[in-house]
């Protein structure tokens, strides 16, 4: 295979890609591609992944304030401001990775989203210095990232009172505990990836 290798081809797989892109499958950029870093960890959320995702957000995506806790690819970052969110977020802390972001948020001439070089529990540690509506947490398996991020999200004032939170996480971990006033709406399993959609309750 040539280098520059289509995403979908890894999709089922779900391996580190090799330098290639992502594609974003509605709204304004609806078939732009977009280059990503082959990096260790990074797992771009699937296009049918995607379009279950953003079919639960459709009623919610525009207009809303979005943070993407783990942005790797930007995949889900892009499809939201693709889909006319307000603003996005998005904590990355590889430099490389970062800096492609970056780059790709020129290409689009992107002027409502930043990325911030920082290691995302670091960042969310902080006191939020404003809310989201919409928060992915989509981190690379197996690292334990998922209960420390939910945890700060809500502790340090992060989200909305009727925020939306997306996770997607290997299958084998069963034994969350998130907050108690996180409303489980949606849910799915797609062979060892698993991914649900919360409600947080005020």
């Amino acid at each position: 295979m040539g280098r520059n290798l289509h995403i979908k081809s890894q999709e089922k797989s779900k391996k580190p890609i090799k330098n290639g892109f992502i594609r974003l499958i509605s709204g304004k950029w609806r078939g732009k591609k977009l280059p990503v870093k082959d990096k260790e960890g990074l797992r771009p959320t699937t296009d049918r992944t995607k379009e279950t995702l953003f079919n639960w957000l459709m009623h919610d995506i525009r207009d809303a304030n979005c943070l993407d806790c783990f942005s790797g690819s930007g995949s889900l970052a892009f499809e939201a401001l693709s889909r006319f969110a307000k603003q996005a977020i998005l904590l990355e802390r590889d430099k490389q990775v970062a800096q492609q972001l970056r780059n790709n948020l020129k290409s689009l001439d992107v002027d409502n989203a930043s990325v911030i070089e920082i290691d995302s529990l670091n960042y969310l540690q902080q006191i939020a210095g404003e809310q989201f509506d919409i928060v992915f947490i989509d981190p690379p398996f197996s690292k334990g990232l998922v209960q420390p991020c939910c945890s700060a999200l809500e502790k340090n004032g992060y989200l909305a009172p009727k925020a939306l939170i997306y996770i997607e996480r290997e299958v084998q971990l069963s034994d969350l505990e998130l907050p108690i006033n996180w409303q489980l709406l949606k849910e799915k399993t797609t062979g060892q990836v698993s991914y649900q959609l919360y409600l947080r309750d005020e």
